[in-house]
This record gives structure tokens, C-alpha cells and sequence, in this order.
């Protein structure tokens, strides 16, 4: 054997045992980050609004509404109930509560987040380790481990473009990227921001990849917590640079995220939906659907819409128009091409806009822009838009013309502003015509929402990653 083959067969042992390595001995990896470490740090954040956040200081916490356990529609307020009743009232419930605990913790975790079966890691194994040995070799990424709240240990890995940010400095701007229910990293979402040129920070959810625990509401958002502080105050990226990108189930600690950090910079939310439980009974049986329902809002509430509303700043739709994943259409699979009508997508965007624009979206406006989202491609999504006249520059002159006022009058009365200008609603329209508000729903619809012909498992496109509309 030559010197140069020799020297060839080395390396490739030494790149086989180095990807090994990455995958097996992740558990010895020394800690990186930590959640405490922002306190430990004390004030040497770079003057980040995002350390005085107090959710992040407080602890990491979910929304929790009427169904986890509030006052149901017929049932006394819990002040007005004896201790006996509430007793009864608990006894009765047992049953069911032992049922939705046993069902969340086989079957419907294994539905929700089939990544986390061993069998699936194992058989993806191969591919995962071709993910890392590119990301690492091609994008000088960088591994680090992470330890959330709860202790359970978050695989990460970083590719910083900030060095050589490209003509447009996308390189500056940070993407975080939550995956879906079966994506990793390695082989996930990142791909389109990161062929972008963009700077990228990608995680596994607990329990998939390296990462340790189980993919529960309360574990992932403590997992996403620690990776925004890490982006923050270990990778110094300013809030205003920072970008949450969220794939399929990722919509909802995309969504967590950016609620709870509400400095951050914008949200990119492809092939989402706005809530599980449409979704769980379509693929549930119908005898099953109180069960279904409690073990969703007890063990799995994915309340992405409601924690959407809770960001003020600048949001993205992605709609794929041939995703029969998050769609409840009737149709055997697959989904005809064009058939966006059952797409949760579309309920995410009414829910958007008519919590940041109630005028507008009320009667005249929710229909418009109803009846413009059964578009399923671009040639019919502007034809729509040509019937209905709207014109772009009016709408955006009349709502720079309201921000500005709205600003002169928050600053005579000196009240403080949001991180992103403007806090929501805006009650802009109240004197405008029917026609004028359906325009204007139009055009705040197309603005905030894309539809880019894909299926729900293919991956994006890098031009079609794009960064939200800014007015």
C-alpha cells in the first residue's frame, strides 16, 4: 500500500470514529450551557432587554386555559363549590384522568412524537451521522450541550456565518430552528435557512437524538428556553437579530419562544397548525373523541394560535398547499392538488389577524379573506387579489398614517412602548367603507401568510425561506 492510500484509509477511519463518537458518547460531552448561567452571569448580558424578561427569570411556564382545568361552562365557580363536592367531583374524574394519563404515555406519545421511538432512532442512525459529519465538515458547525430547567440534557448544534455574512448580512441574523415530531437536526428544517446564508442554531427535542428525557409540552419548552439563552447570552446574538423558524409540531415552542421572549425578532412558522385537537380526532376513532380531547389538553395542549397572539412581532406563514398532515379535509390521501380549504394554516392566520386587527376582520373583512385562502396556488391567490382592486400602497400609507398617530398620542400620554414599536390590537378602519376593509383584510392576509406548493415532508426551498413582512 502507497503512503497517500494509507494516509487516505486514516482519515476515513478517523472521520467514522469521530461521527461514532458524536453520537454514542454524548452523554460524556462536558456541559456547555446551562439555564442558570444567565443569573450566574449576573448584569454582563451586552445590555440584552431579553435578561429582565420576567418569564425567563421566573421559570418556564405554559398557557393554561378554561380546559385544563377551569371553570367549565355549567359547572359552579370553584369559590361556590363545598369541599365535599369538590371531593365527588374528583373521585368521578379519576377514572378518566388514569385513562388520559395511560393512553399520553404509550400510544400517544409515540403518535405525537414518533422521533422519540428508540426503533425510529436506531433505524435513522445512518442518516444521522452523515447529518452531522456535513454540517460539521461543510459548515464548521459546532456541537454543544445543553441542560434545561428540568435536567434533561438538549443536543444542539450551531453554524455561525457572522465572519463572512454575505452581501445581503444575513449572516448577522440568527435562525433557531424547532423541528417537527419526527425531525432532527441532522437532517431537519435548518437545511433551507442555512443554504440561505443564514446563521443557524438547531436543536433536538428531549428524547430525540442525543438529547435526553421525554417530548412533553412542559420538557420542550424548557428545552427551547435554554437554546434561546444560549443564543442570547453565550452566542451574543442581539434579540432584534434573532429569528424563530418552526416546522409542523416545532410551531409550538417556536411560538413559546417568541411569547415569552417577545424581544426577539421575528417568526417563521411552516406547515403548522393552530391547535392538536382537529388533528388527534381525524386520525383517532370517533368513539374515542372525549378521551382524545382530555388527553390532549391534559398531556399534549399545543395551543400554538393562542401563544401566537401573544407575540408582538413580525410573523410568517408558510402554507403548503399539498400538506395533508395538518389538513381535517375528508379526502383520502393524497391530498388533490389545490385543496387548501382544511389546512389549519388558514386558522392560524384568521386568529392572527383578527386578535391584531379586530376592525378590519370583522363581517366584511373575515370573509374576504375566508374565501381568498381557499387559493391553493399563486395564479389563483392573484386573481382573487386583482378582483377585489386592492392597492398596496394605499393600504400601506393608511397604516404607517394610524402607527404614527397612535405613537404621538402614547408619547403625550408617556406610555411606554413595545419592543416591536406599537403593541397590538390596532383598531385601524373603524372609518372606512366595507369595500375599503376587505381591501385592507387582503392585503394584511397576503402579508402574512405564503403559499409555497409542497408537500408536508419535503423540504424547503432556500428561496423560500423568507424573513416576515416589516412595515
Amino acid at each position: 500500500m502507497c503512503v497517500v492510500c494509507f494516509v487516505k484509509a486514516l482519515v476515513h477511519v478517523f472521520k467514522i470514529y469521530l461521527t461514532a463518537n458524536y453520537t454514542y458518547n454524548f452523554r460524556s460531552w462536558p456541559v456547555d450551557f446551562r439555564w442558570d448561567d444567565v443569573r450566574a452571569a449576573g448584569g454582563a448580558g451586552g445590555g440584552h432587554r431579553a435578561l429582565t424578561c420576567a418569564a425567563a427569570v421566573a421559570g418556564v411556564w405554559l398557557l393554561r386555559g378554561a380546559a385544563l382545568g377551569g371553570d367549565a361552562p355549567g359547572r359552579p365557580p370553584r369559590g361556590a363549590r363545598s369541599q365535599a363536592q369538590c371531593l365527588l367531583q374528583q373521585i368521578r374524574e379519576l377514572p378518566g384522568q388514569l385513562a388520559s394519563y395511560t393512553l399520553a404515555h404509550s400510544l400517544g406519545r409515540w403518535l405525537v412524537y414518533p422521533g422519540s421511538m428508540f426503533l425510529m432512532t436506531r433505524a435513522l442512525l445512518p442518516l444521522l451521522q452523515q447529518g452531522q459529519e456535513r454540517l460539521v465538515e461543510r459548515y464548521r458547525g459546532r456541537r454543544a450541550k445543553l441542560v434545561a430547567r428540568d435536567g434533561n440534557e438538549i443536543d444542539t448544534m450551531f453554524m455561525d456565518r457572522r465572519q463572512h455574512p454575505g452581501s445581503h448580512g444575513r449572516g448577522l441574523r440568527l435562525v433557531i430552528c424547532c423541528e417537527g415530531n419526527a425531525g432532527f437536526y441532522e437532517m431537519g428544517c435548518l437545511s433551507a435557512p442555512l443554504e440561505a446564508g443564514y446563521s443557524v442554531l438547531g436543536w433536538n427535542h428531549p428524547g430525540f437524538g442525543g438529547s435526553t428525557g421525554a417530548p412533553f409540552p412542559q420538557h420542550d419548552a424548557n428545552a427551547v428556553d435554554v437554546v434561546v439563552k444560549y443564543a442570547l447570552h453565550r452566542l451574543h446574538f442581539p434579540p432584534a437579530h434573532v429569528v424563530v423558524y418552526g416546522w409542523s409540531i416545532g410551531g409550538f415552542t417556536a411560538t413559546w419562544a417568541t411569547m415569552t421572549y417577545p424581544e426577539l425578532g421575528a417568526l417563521v412558522l411552516d406547515a403548522t397548525f393552530d391547535d392538536l385537537v382537529p388533528l388527534a380526532l381525524k386520525v383517532m376513532p370517533r368513539s374515542w373523541k372525549g378521551l382524545v380531547v382530555r388527553t390532549v389538553r391534559e398531556h399534549f395542549n399545543l395551543n400554538v394560535a393562542e401563544q401566537l397572539c401573544c407575540y408582538p412581532g413580525p410573523v410568517l406563514l408558510l402554507r403548503r398547499t399539498l400538506d395533508d398532515v395538518v389538513s381535517t379535509s375528508g379526502h383520502v390521501r393524497p391530498l388533490p392538488s389545490g385543496d387548501v380549504e382544511g389546512n389549519r394554516g388558514n386558522e392560524l392566520l384568521l386568529r392572527l389577524l383578527q386578535h391584531r386587527y379586530p376592525v378590519v376582520m370583522a363581517r366584511e373583512g373575515l370573509a374576504a379573506v375566508t374565501r381568498w385562502l381557499r387559493a391553493g396556488s399563486l395564479a389563483q391567490e392573484a386573481t382573487f387579489y386583482a378582483r377585489y382592486r386592492v392597492d398596496d400602497e394605499w393600504c400601506r400609507a393608511l397604516l404607517r398614517s394610524y402607527r404614527a398617530r397612535r405613537e404621538d398620542e402614547q408619547e403625550d400620554e408617556q406610555k411606554d412602548w413595545g419592543p416591536h414599536g406599537l403593541a397590538f390590537p390596532w383598531l385601524v378602519g373603524q372609518d372606512l367603507s366595507p369595500r375599503r376593509r376587505r381591501q385592507l383584510a387582503l392585503f394584511l392576509a397576503r402579508r402574512h401568510l405564503k403559499n409555497v406548493e409542497a408537500t408536508h415532508f419535503s423540504p424547503l426551498e432556500p428561496e423560500d425561506f423568507q424573513l416576515p413582512w416589516r412595515l
